[in-house]
């Protein structure tokens, strides 16, 4: 008898693993979308006044979608890729304040902003 009440309290603690009731099952080609920073339709070429406003609405979009209640208790990660959009384009905005064009969250930015819209489609 407590040798089956041990088995069964082992059982109860062990750590589980399971995903959210509404699988997606296309998540291996979000992730593809940004293997090269060469993807990226924000390019350093760009002049900083364009670059920035393209910045700027990709950062303020996804301020509106991780601030809005469908998304962030929705099991599906649009805001997980809001909130990395937000970061990511924050600093590069804050990048082009200085007139400094960085390559790599230029790309981020941009590379998290199209797996946000990907995974809110």
């Amino acid at each position: 008898m407590i040798r089956s009440m041990l088995a069964g309290a082992m059982v109860a603690l062990m750590p589980l693993s399971g995903f959210a009731a509404d699988l997606i099952v296309d998540y291996a080609p979000a992730t593809r979308q940004c293997t090269e920073l060469s993807q990226s339709s924000l390019t350093v070429e760009q002049d900083v006044s364009t670059l920035t406003k393209e910045v700027v609405s990709r950062m303020d979009e996804a301020i509106a979608v991780a601030a809005d209640p469908r998304w962030v208790y929705s099991t599906r990660p649009a805001f997980v890729w809001a909130s990395e959009t937000k970061v990511a384009c924050g600093k590069a905005y804050g990048y082009l304040q200085s007139n400094w064009r960085d390559e790599d969250y230029l790309a981020k930015c941009d590379c998290f902003y199209a797996k946000m819209h990907h995974f809110m489609n």
